[in-house]
């Protein structure tokens, strides 16, 4: 069976196939003895153990390409964005409290997250803030948190002990190996700038921030994570070329959604997807109308069961 020429450009495979093709002179020379009477025998004995040999590698490369496919479709790295809504501060507490939510999440998956970019507003809370998380799965699980997050409680700060609605926004970014998205330099603005907060005597004193403008969409990327600006554009660069994809997929969404066999949510960070109510103890997601009690623990990470029915019901 002739490899796939679809394998040949995939450099993963190239060791493999450069022996499969050394398999293959072997077995041409092993022909031109079968015809002599006195090694027939012997050749076609070493015929059948190459036959066994290049049909394992073949099966060898084809799990690759499975592999290669499973992870370009669910990849095990994301970028996770939260940005306050409506309702001021306590809007940007409630931020604080969904990244936290979600980190202490990935630390029970053994997932490794880190702070990409964070913006605080005067109370401490996110006004807006960005993390890397790798980990197995990490997209498959992760992906249907997308959208519009809301809170109801009494705030600390409340003397009338009247309830406030608050809103914060979550946005899942895959971060694939292969991104099908060209960007033109010329449609980026970049700016550089001084990192704050902590990381060494010189952080303060070299610009390495960098913040990157796609003018045709408006959409604004920041790195602030990396001691090098070299580092932190390419970092900019990936989470860019993340968001323009999710953006073109959205659209798509929206094009086909009336086709769609599960349609827990077109990825549209737009829309509203879950009510944390703190007086009744109780959080709702409503594009599957399913409720679940304990705010407090779900507010420490443990978020598994409300992860595991939406996986369910997305299988459907």
């Amino acid at each position: 069976m002739p490899i796939p020429d679809s394998y040949k450009d995939n450099p993963k495979l190239t060791y493999l196939i450069d022996t499969y093709k050394t398999l293959e002179k072997d077995e041409q020379e092993l022909f031109s003895l079968s015809s002599d009477p006195s090694m027939k025998e012997m050749a076609q004995e070493e015929l059948g153990v190459l036959r066994i040999q290049k049909e394992a590698l073949l099966l060898q490369m084809e799990t690759i390409v499975k592999d290669d496919k499973a992870e370009d479709e669910f990849p095990n790295e994301i970028i996770l964005e939260v940005r306050a809504g409506a309702g001021g501060d306590e809007a940007g507490l409630f931020a604080e409290e969904l990244a936290y939510m979600y980190m202490r999440y990935a630390d029970t998956r053994g997932w490794s997250s880190r702070t990409v970019y964070e913006s605080k507003n005067a109370v401490g809370g996110y006004k807006e803030a960005s993390f890397e998380i790798k980990g197995k799965d990490v997209f498959k699980d992760l992906r249907f948190e997308t959208g519009v997050h809301r809170i109801q409680r009494i705030p600390h700060t409340e003397k009338a002990g009247r309830v406030h609605t608050s809103t914060a926004s979550v946005a899942i970014l895959p971060i694939r190996k292969k991104s099908k998205i060209v960007i033109n330099p010329a449609d980026l603005e970049v700016e550089f700038s001084r990192s704050g907060g902590a990381g060494g005597q010189n952080v303060n004193k070299v610009e390495t921030a960098v913040r990157l403008v796609h003018v045709p969409t408006g959409i604004d990327v920041r790195s602030t994570s990396e001691r090098s600006q070299l580092k932190n554009r390419e970092k900019a660069m990936e989470i860019l070329s993340a968001k323009l994809e999710v953006l073109h997929e959205e659209e798509e969404a929206k094009k086909h959604s009336e086709n769609r066999k599960a349609q827990i949510g077109t990825a549209d960070r737009s829309e509203k997807i879950r009510t944390y109510n703190v007086l009744q103890d109780r959080v709702t997601d409503h594009r599957i109308k399913e409720s679940w009690h304990n705010i407090s623990s779900i507010f420490l990470g443990n978020i598994d069961a409300i992860i595991d029915v939406l996986r369910e019901k997305s299988a459907e």
